[in-house]
């Protein structure tokens, strides 16, 4: 997939994201996906798994950079801001490999915040 196939993809996840509206991650995600929300966690396995954790109506903002789409893999750089009653900002790369019909097989998330720590020495 070129940069702006990924771009796409990552558009209509955050409007699905936005509706709360699980049905339209059949169009984002092989029915098989591994979803990994860090790199060591265990992956949530196949859409029904992603479909479950998914859901959260927090309101947030969300600013988006393809950084490198290559064949299947892609990596996104991505900006997430809660709002709520504890506001929370997050600092993501995203890791994609898509399929041949543009759906996400891997999903692999490497999210940083701000004042937590960054290595295992702390």
């Amino acid at each position: 997939m070129g940069r702006d196939a990924v771009t796409g993809w990552v558009e209509r996840y955050e409007q699905a994201w936005r509706a709360q509206d699980v049905d339209a991650l059949d169009g984002l995600f092989a029915q098989d996906a591994r979803y990994l929300r860090s790199p060591y966690a265990e992956p949530l396995e196949g859409l029904d798994a992603i479909k479950g954790f998914w859901l959260d109506d927090t309101p947030f903002t969300m600013t988006a950079t393809v950084v490198a789409a290559d064949g299947a893999d892609a990596v996104v750089r991505v900006e997430v801001r809660y709002g709520g009653d504890e506001p929370q900002e997050y600092r993501d790369l995203w890791v994609l490999r898509f399929r041949p019909d543009g759906r996400a097989e891997l999903f692999e998330e490497w999210a940083y915040w701000p004042e937590k720590s960054y290595t295992a020495s702390d």
